[in-house]
């Protein structure tokens, strides 16, 4: 039988040759990174990579450091195109990924093992080999550590990675930086929307002390009334074990988004649960808050720990933004209970809230709120297929 040539599925026109395969040793010369932590940051200085933030903060290639520090004798500076990966982490599957420094005099932080490649290994290409299938999960299995698990550059020199010549490495480098931009931007964008959005939830509710809010519709001049939550909103009790109606669960809802992340038309379930009609507002009441509501555009089941609110005289919209505001907030998080603590109905439903007299300056606020969370929801949606598209590529693109 012949023997199966080394290829990755998905090839750019031109490579035909098969891939090489090696030990990480005969790509790279291998250093340490040296000294500092967190306590010796400061606001100016010389830009430093700690390891901490390979987890938190960077990609797959380093251009910009917005961490620095005075420097001291022995330091190891970058003098580009490194590779390093985490000495140290919390568990196997962490600290298996690498990041390429692309710019020199950059200090390199203790707990960093430090890869120099040769000439005929793109560093980019050489981060995404070590952070994927299957070097990775060879890297993975060579952490060792109980609370706190390590990896050292002899760990790594054993990985074996397989790689193409040095003009295919660069296009797929260059591929996968062009994917890393759109999911940045998109990120971005989310976190802008996100930022307006949380900034409008304070100024288009009024604050403590205030009567009406900070930004009003153009139009609408009348004081806002103070009436109890419960005088706005009533809680169904309604229990059912219905067959065929959707169920909604706390694990169905993507935290903070309002949107499901499954199909749940599609869900079989002998749970029972709260009646909910289209119109009415789920409210998670386990704190901490899980930030766990929906407005349905559906009739179905609450299942578990949620309020099911009934708007009374009240806009369903604005009443679904008015319990994402900090003034309800804060009062549904003085909970009850210790080992599951919940928010207090009795406390919620006798608060005093301030509202519009007027429905139509409660809609107009619900729908100006309704444009932002479907702005959310694009930018969320395409990256998420943009980081679905980047996974898939990272599988058929390597060997």
């Amino acid at each position: 039988m012949a023997e199966k040539k080394m290829v990755p599925a998905i090839r750019f026109a031109g490579f035909t040759d098969a891939w090489e395969q090696r030990e990480a040793l005969e790509l790279a010369e291998y250093s340490k990174g040296n000294g500092y932590s967190k306590g010796d940051l400061t606001e100016v200085g010389t830009p430093i990579i700690l390891y901490g933030r390979l987890y938190t903060k960077y990609q797959f290639a380093i251009n910009e450091v917005d961490t620095f520090v005075i420097p001291k004798n022995g330091s190891v500076y970058s003098q580009g195109n490194e590779v390093i990966v985490p000495a140290s982490g919390e568990t196997a599957e962490d600290i298996a990924r690498a990041s390429a420094v692309e710019k020199s005099g950059v200090l390199l932080g203790g707990d960093l093992n430090i890869l120099r490649p040769f000439d005929f290994i793109n560093p980019l290409f050489l981060t995404l080999a070590i952070s994927n299938g299957r070097p990775q999960k060879e890297l993975a299995k060579k952490a060792q550590g109980k609370s706190v698990v390590h990896i050292h550059n002899s760990d790594i020199q054993e990985v074996t990675i397989s790689y193409p010549l040095r003009a295919e490495q660069d296009q797929i480098v260059a591929i996968f930086r062009h994917l890393d931009h759109l999911i940045t931007l998109h990120q971005r964008k989310c976190e802008k929307l996100k930022n307006i959005k949380k900034s409008m939830l304070e100024k288009m509710f009024p604050r403590e002390g205030a009567s009406v809010p900070e930004i009003r519709f153009a139009g609408f001049t009348d004081a806002w009334e103070q009436r109890e939550f419960g005088d706005i909103a009533v809680r169904s009790s309604a229990i059912c074990s219905e067959s065929g109606l959707p169920r909604v669960e706390y694990e169905d809802i993507i935290s903070g988004t309002g949107r499901l992340n499954k199909d749940i038309f599609a869900k079989e379930s002998d749970k029972t649960g709260v009646v909910f009609h289209k119109g009415d507002v789920l409210y998670g009441k386990l704190r901490p808050y899980l930030q766990n509501w929906l407005l349905p555009s559906f009739n179905g089941l609450a299942v578990g720990d949620f309020w099911v609110l009934q708007p009374q005289n009240a806009d369903s919209s604005f009443l679904y933004r008015l319990i994402q505001s900090r003034q309800f907030d804060e009062v549904a998080n003085q909970s009850t209970g210790t080992k599951m603590p919940r928010a207090d109905w009795k406390l919620v439903s006798k608060t005093e809230f301030f509202i519009p007299s007027a429905i139509d300056e409660q809609t107009a606020i619900g729908t100006c709120f309704e444009h932002l969370d479907h702005l959310i929801t694009l930018h969320q949606r395409k990256l998420e297929k943009l980081q679905n598209i980047k996974k898939s590529m990272l599988e058929k693109m390597f060997v």
